[in-house]
């Protein structure tokens, strides 16, 4: 029995761990690595493992870096079923999908606006096709619902209080009458915050691939968080701007939309439009209204209390879905607020946003999350003054805020605390989804907590179980 990290591996995106057991190989998750768009392209295209040996899929949750190359995946032979929390395969039908005509619509516009040379045009990674053919592979499965993807593996998911549908995935091997349980922690989310309920903690682990990307800092109470968002939003509203933020369309969006409608509703900020400018968010947050039982007891009890009889609706909000409906948003006066996809502003309808924006002294631009090396949103969070966008220079006039607090991420103290959850049991951490510095501080950390076994496994690195 052994696991290989083949994904996520120094490095924070592009989850994928490969767990060996009796002959069988089990995948759990098969994210995409995001960075510089070229390098990109290849890591993603190329798999460091033969995809003709995973025998079954286990997601954590519906973020891309987790989910999103499942369709090239398939499109290079893998049939075998993928399994997730209920809401994730929800929301994961939608995210492929939305991705895949993402990548075949910028491929065509930049074949259009800059010719490649002749017989080396931009080539979509997978199509809608593809990902049509992956969301019918979906099999979904309630928390603490026990299954078995492959012989010698039972799995059972557990709330990780990240995005809705996020989970820990625990998974009890037998081999040759040897029996170990292992968990991956999937995305680690954050005590107190808005709409889901806490994280649960690992409970009797042997082994624990924990995540790390904030493993060196905490980060700002959620209410101060919210209070910054407030005052960056009324700033700009006064000097007539508009705020465009670019945000994961799962969870980030929906926070949003709950802290804005939360703020107009209150009189704490200004009446002003608000335009969620994503098909795919707009289908997102569909789902999140099909699964409040994710919710904690202060959003249900918001939304029973409040007029719209929603979290996600409000009437100064307006989704919008065509092409002709955003093209329209850049003709709005400010102030407005204009929440886009994608996240890391490397594709979709944020890059022209931002074209359109970035280079009036009037508007902000809110960065909320851990941007990627080489990512258009990387390069603004640490104040670049020209920046690439559709492969042309734009000046960086518009003001560049970034709010920390809004991570759906956990901080180093509460990562801490959840492998202090298993203490005396655990006998390995592994630490994945991190850049090297974070990895380092918190490993310092676990190691003064008690853990002498703490590693930072590089890219094809296995550990035996």
């Amino acid at each position: 029995m052994k696991v290989v990290f083949h994904g996520a591996a120094q490095t924070v995106t592009g989850s994928r761990h490969l767990v060996h057991v009796n002959g069988h190989q089990l995948l759990l998750d098969c994210g995409f690595f995001q960075g510089r768009r070229k390098d990109t392209y290849e890591r993603n295209l190329h798999f460091s493992f033969e995809v003709a040996g995973v025998n079954a899929v286990v997601l954590s949750h519906a973020h891309m870096d987790h989910c999103g190359n499942l369709p090239n995946l398939v499109r290079q032979g893998f049939a075998g079923p993928i399994h997730a929390q209920t809401a994730t395969s929800h929301l994961t039908d939608f995210m492929l999908l939305d991705s895949g005509h993402i990548q075949e619509s910028d491929a065509d516009y930049l074949n259009r606006r800059r010719p490649s040379e002749v017989g080396q045009p931009v080539v979509p990674l997978y199509t809608m096709s593809d990902a049509r053919r992956t969301t019918d592979q979906l099999q979904s499965h309630g928390y603490d619902e026990v299954f078995e993807p492959v012989p010698g593996a039972r799995v059972h998911l557990v709330d990780a209080g990240h995005i809705l549908g996020s989970a820990g995935v625990v998974v009890d091997l037998e081999e040759k009458g040897r029996s170990t349980r292992l968990m991956f922690s999937g995305d680690i989310g954050r005590i107190g915050m808005p709409l889901l309920r806490d994280p649960v903690l690992p409970k009797d682990i042997d082994t624990l691939i924990m995540e790390c990307t904030y493993g060196d800092r905490s980060h700002d109470p959620p209410a101060e968080a919210y209070e910054a968002l407030r005052t960056v939003i009324q700033r700009t509203a006064d000097r007539g701007g508009k705020v465009i933020i670019p945000s994961f369309a799962v969870g980030r969006t929906q926070t949003f939309v709950y802290y804005l409608h939360q703020m107009i509703e209150r009189g704490e900020l200004q009446r002003l439009p608000v335009y969620v400018d994503s098909p795919l968010a707009i289908d997102v947050t569909s789902v999140f209204r099909n699964h409040s039982e994710c919710f904690d007891d202060e959003t249900r009890a918001f939304m029973r209390h409040d007029p719209h009889g929603t979290a996600f609706g409000f009437d100064l909000l307006t989704y919008t879905r065509s092409v002709e409906e955003s093209k329209a948003i850049n003709h709005q006066v400010g102030p407005v607020v204009i929440i886009s996809a994608s996240g890391m502003a490397e594709n979709g309808r944020i890059l022209h946003h931002l074209r359109n924006n970035i280079s009036d002294a009037r508007n902000t631009i809110l960065i909320t999350s851990w941007m990627a090396p080489e990512t258009l949103g990387r390069r603004l969070a640490e104040g670049e003054k020209t920046v690439r966008i559709f492969g042309e220079p734009h000046s960086v006039q518009a003001e560049v805020v970034a709010i920390d607090g809004l991570s759906a991420h956990a901080g180093q103290d509460f990562l801490v605390d959840y492998a202090r959850a298993v203490r005396g049991r655990v006998r390995r951490i592994y630490l994945v989804h991190g850049e090297p510095g974070p990895a380092a501080a918190l490993t310092e950390r676990l190691h003064q907590a008690g853990f002498p076994e703490v590693y930072y496994p590089g890219h094809g690195e296995a550990a035996e179980l």
